[in-house]
Parts: structure tokens; sequence; C-alpha cells
């Protein structure tokens, strides 16, 4: 009995992530992530579901002590409602408590970091995104990182066969 409930738990986890943004993690030092709620409309939430999100090209901005999400592409499912105009790429709000925001703002502001969206997923049946406090990579840095990669991959090979 407890074997099912630990494979629904496994299988629920794996189908909660609905975007990954890996080009994120490619481009920036991810330093701190943090858990932020999003504000949706209801057409958004069925295209969520239904997995039609990009975070490819968006990013995390701060305006008058709030979070925003810009550049997140979700797109619009056939059957939305006929009184509404589905916007692809709207601004959405982020929910954050006041201490992660600060937080976020005096990093952004004073120390030129960068946040950036690192995912979004389901939780408790809302739709949640990881954000990360980020610094760019220099060209150097992403071919290290690369080789770092490659290096590990490659040890686990080995490991594996002996």
């Amino acid at each position: 009995m407890a074997d099912k409930a630990t494979q629904k738990k496994k299988a629920d986890a794996q189908n909660s992530t609905i975007a990954k943004n890996r080009q994120a993690t490619h481009e920036y030092s991810i330093e701190d992530k943090f858990e932020a709620g999003l504000v949706l409309e209801g057409w958004e939430v069925k295209s969520l579901r239904d997995g039609r999100v990009q975070l490819k090209e968006s990013y995390v901005t701060i305006k008058k002590g709030e979070a925003w999400l810009q550049g997140a592409h979700i797109s619009a499912l056939l059957s939305a409602s006929t009184h509404i105009k589905p916007e692809a790429v709207r601004n959405k709000k982020l929910l954050l408590n006041r201490h992660e925001l600060n937080k976020l703002i005096g990093a952004v502001e004073r120390k030129g970091y960068t946040i950036v969206p690192l995912g979004m997923y389901w939780k408790n049946g809302r739709a949640k995104i990881e954000i990360g406090l980020a610094k760019g990579k220099q060209l150097h840095d992403k071919r290290a990182a690369s080789k770092d990669a490659d290096w590990k991959r490659e040890q686990a090979r080995i490991m594996k066969k002996a």
C-alpha cells in the first residue's frame, strides 16, 4: 500500500512541472532562489494546465515595490471565451512577502543583480514560479561551466562501468 502512495507522489511531482527555463542557468549564475505566486486570469490557468507557456525570454522587474513577470508567453487555447481578448505576453504580478521583496530590491538596485524566472509548477492546485537572483556569466564562465558538466558526466560513466 505504501508503495502505491509513494509512486503516486513521485508521479505528481513530475507532472507538477509546467515549464522550465533551461537557458537561465546557462546565461546566469544563480545566487538565491525564491518561490512566488502569480496573479493570473482564468484563460491563463487553463493554458497552463495544457502546458502552453514559454519562459525563455522572460524576466522579472520591480516597479513601485512590486515584482512583475514580463515577457512570459502564455498562448491561449482555441476554446477560449469569445468575450475576452487573450493577450499572450501580458505582465503578471508576482506574489512575494515583504521580506523577500526587500531582499530582491536591495540586491537589484545596489549590487547589480538580475531576477530571472527558473521554472513554473503547480503546488496545492496553485501556479507557482521559481525565480532566481542571478548575475550574468561571461563567455569564459560559460565555457568553464560546460567543461565541468562534461567532466561530471564522464565521471558518472566511469563509476557506472566500475
